[in-house]
């Protein structure tokens, strides 16, 4: 238990709280429901991080029943999500339980960095072989095409990014990769041309002419580079918020809770977020590094990899410089499903780290 103790990495903890004081300190501002539901979702992680630390993930995740289990698990999980009558926000991106919703997707994340993880690291020094990638590639696309079905262009754009990041980790080979960059691009040009809803063609090009439509597709973004050009260094102060109290700005609890946190705190709040979460995700990458087996370091550098496509998705969208996806931050947005999705991540990565010791 001391051993426990003296090696867990408490920095990685620490950041993780700080981003989740954030948090709760906007959604206290902004919407006290959300907030003591948030508070139970940071004590679940919690509790997951503190248990699930001391589990043999190493032994766990060395089983295939496993690692095929819990994706099969989640791809269920999304074929039944898609199944669902009820649609929430415009998508079947939910499963309700009682008063809660869980996000499929999130656990199809989760599922496919282990399963990835465990796939290359036995094929390693023939990541490059054109079965290796094709049949890794069928293991992404499985829960891609079913995250577009609900839609969730987000999710699918979050996995495909996972798969991407583990052939780059495996040295596959440059040539094939751009064979699949001009896959994958082929593929969004069909989706674009037959798949996609105008709603969704506009919030993809919106970004663009944010000039363009500003009291419809555009409002969000324009209203959050409001509430972050007008914060100043220090902010407006707690409650005093005027797009996130006066309602102008959207969904503050999720894909805006950033703007909604600058407004009140300042540059100063948002760079001091900002600054956690990197420095959580060098943690993460040290860790990944100066692990012992192959195994744990594509999970920790895949896990790092998920958060960084978060990070950079939801900011982008907050700065108006990506488009809207409904992904969310990392350990600062509102949702139980990614919350303990990255909990159970962290304490993996906590588990690397106390077996590389």
């Amino acid at each position: 238990m001391s051993r426990i103790l003296r090696d867990f990495d408490w920095i990685i903890l620490g950041l993780v709280l700080f981003l989740g004081a954030a948090s709760l300190v906007s959604l206290a501002s902004s919407n006290t429901t959300f907030f003591w539901r948030q508070l139970v979702w940071y004590a679940l992680s919690i509790i997951v991080i503190a248990f699930g630390s001391r589990l043999d993930w190493r032994w766990l995740i060395g089983r295939d029943w496993f690692r095929y289990g819990l994706y099969v698990f989640s791809v269920l999980f999304l074929i039944v999500s898609n199944l669902q009558s009820q649609t929430i926000r415009g998508t079947k991106s939910w499963i309700t339980f009682g008063g809660f919703q869980f996000e499929p997707a999130e656990l199809a994340k989760l599922a496919l960095i282990i399963i990835l993880a465990g796939f290359f690291s036995r094929r390693y020094l023939e990541a490059w072989r054109g079965r290796n990638i094709l049949v890794s590639l069928m293991l992404a696309l499985l829960p891609v095409i079913l995250v577009v079905i609900q839609p969730d262009l987000g999710s699918a754009l979050v996995i495909m990014s996972i798969w991407l990041g583990f052939l780059l980790m495996s040295g596959v080979n440059y040539r094939r990769l751009g064979v699949g960059l001009i896959l994958g691009i082929l593929i969004f040009s069909l989706l674009w041309a037959f798949y996609l809803k105008p709603y969704q063609k506009d919030r993809l090009t919106g970004f663009l002419f944010q000039e363009k439509d500003p009291l419809g597709i555009n409002y969000n973004v324009i209203q959050s580079k409001i509430a972050i050009g007008s914060a100043g260094l220090l902010g407006k102060g707690f409650g005093a918020g005027t797009q996130t109290q006066l309602k102008f700005l959207p969904e503050t609890q999720t894909d805006f809770i950033f703007a909604a946190f600058v407004e009140e705190w300042g540059i100063l709040g948002g760079s001091l977020v900002v600054l956690a979460f990197m420095f959580l995700l060098y943690r993460i990458v040290l860790i990944g590094l100066t692990a012992r087996s192959n195994e744990a370091k594509f999970i920790s550098l895949g896990a790092g990899l998920m958060f960084l496509v978060h990070f950079i998705i939801n900011l982008g969208a907050n700065l108006g410089l990506l488009p809207v996806a409904g992904i969310p931050f990392p350990f600062l947005s509102y949702g139980g499903s990614s919350l303990l999705t990255g909990a159970a991540l962290i304490s993996i990565i906590e588990h690397i780290k106390l077996e590389s010791r």
